[in-house]
């Protein structure tokens, strides 16, 4: 007998319409987390120098980026934290 893995669970779940329609529906949010994350460390930057930029706290950076809780990080957040690393936000919509 195997063990079970997470693979396999996420597998199994995801077979259930209602698990990944909302599995589905994170998906953006973990790509703009990971966009982030990618901005940050392309900078060269911890979270506690992006913090400091921002004049918050380091442990609202880990959140915002790590989705504590899993909230949903406001838009002036994220144009807040992208402008403390020299970026401005631009939102754009595609079909589905």
């Amino acid at each position: 007998m195997t063990r079970p893995t997470f693979k396999n669970f996420k597998e199994k779940a995801l077979k259930n319409p209602e698990v990944k329609k909302e599995y589905e529906a994170l998906i953006p949010i973990y790509e703009l987390r990971k966009k982030l994350i990618q901005m940050r460390i392309n900078k060269g930057l911890t979270q506690a120098e992006v913090a400091k930029r921002m004049g918050t706290k380091k442990s609202n950076i880990s959140r915002l980026e790590c989705g504590e809780n899993v909230s949903y990080p406001t838009l002036a957040s994220i144009s807040k934290y992208a402008g403390a690393l020299g970026y401005k936000v631009k939102v754009e919509f595609e079909p589905i």
